[in-house]
């Protein structure tokens, strides 16, 4: 015989009191659906989290959760996995998606779990692979363990400077101010004569040289041979299909590498309206992730990859594009970081 749990047992006693005493009582607390408490979300990150300290929040979540060496606290481990999770941890993001479908010691919640679940399976995760098959296609926005970071949100914003809304014609005004791009010289190890054809060639893309070198030095590290294990190829590391798809025949041959890396960068400028953090992101992981994840998938290389960017262009955030390049996504509004300012080219500019 099961013994009754202690808010069914305070019901109970509530039910035998008098009706004038049952009014002065305090309305029951009701249990979850498995009874289990539901985690609370993680709190926001204070300064750039290194791939170290991500290593050491999964390590004590599986410590907690399994109680190694410490008591076991679910609830915890759930927090800590989720923290991993949201910086990309694989591991992490599985671990957490197996205790939410088997309420191990938290509430169950197959919806969240089948998010991590494919999350984990898409950087590659075999164990989450079957589990994701077997829960189907994710519904919904992404739950909160797979979103940005929070400090994303806070650098970028005291990155980005106040834009002047864009005219309207119901408030008129000053176009927005074009972004302040300080001068970045190229990395000291770029060849002299890759630096001059990429100064001549990439305004014919509406590009910045510097944001052209940086993906380079982050892609290949300036080697026209380098070869992914996914198949990248080449100085701006184009898949197969890429090359392809920007008429690039031999990617292995400097210029062709070149001027399809730049087509596909001025394709996703117009895609994402010049956001730099969506632009770097599609570039390693593909616009489709950026759209199914609303904004940087939460995969570690492609969190690390946004980071290296964005450092490569002193913290640049915005880049001007040419809105006739390619239509703008339709998950655009989502996607977009309040207040982002929207900078197109001149509609004479070179394509």
């Amino acid at each position: 015989m099961r013994r009754p749990t202690a808010w069914a047992l305070a019901l109970l006693g509530a039910a035998l009191l008098p009706a004038p005493a049952l009014a002065q009582l305090p309305p029951p607390v009701l249990p979850t659906l498995d009874g289990l408490p539901r985690p609370a979300a993680p709190p926001l990150e204070k300064g750039p989290i290194v791939p170290a300290r991500v290593e050491r929040w999964r390590e004590e979540a599986k410590a907690l959760e399994h109680g190694d060496g410490m008591p076991r606290d679910p609830v915890r481990a759930a927090e800590l996995y989720c923290r991993a999770a949201r910086h990309g941890d694989a591991e992490a993001q599985y671990n957490l998606a197996w205790m939410l479908t088997n309420a191990r010691g938290i509430e169950r919640n197959e919806s969240v779990a089948a998010h991590l679940f494919a999350a984990a399976a898409e950087q590659g995760f075999v164990q989450a692979r079957n589990m994701s098959a077997h829960l189907g296609t994710p519904l919904g926005a992404p739950p909160a363990c797979l979103r940005p970071p929070d400090e994303d949100r806070l650098l970028l914003a005291a990155a980005t400077p106040a834009p002047t809304a864009p005219p309207t014609a119901a408030r008129p005004g000053p176009a927005p101010a074009r972004p302040l791009v300080l001068p970045v010289p190229p990395p000291a190890r770029a060849p002299e004569a890759l630096v001059k054809f990429i100064e001549l060639a990439a305004p014919e893309y509406g590009l910045q040289p510097h944001l052209v070198w940086t993906v380079i030095a982050t892609e290949s590290n300036f080697d026209a041979q380098a070869v992914s294990p996914k198949d990248a190829q080449g100085l701006m590391q184009l898949i197969p299909a890429t090359a392809q798809r920007f008429g690039v025949r031999n990617a292995f041959d400097p210029v062709q590498n070149i001027r399809g890396g730049m087509a596909y960068l001025r394709w996703l400028m117009a895609r994402f309206e010049g956001d730099l953090r969506l632009v770097a992101a599609a570039y390693n992981a593909g616009e489709g992730a950026v759209e199914r994840y609303l904004g940087v998938p939460p995969f570690a290389e492609t969190r690390l990859y946004v980071l290296k960017i964005r450092a490569g262009v002193a913290g640049q955030t915005h880049h001007p594009f040419d809105p006739t390049a390619a239509q703008p996504s339709p998950l655009l509004d989502a996607l977009r970081q309040p207040g982002a300012p929207r900078w197109t080219l001149p509609p004479t500019s070179p394509r």
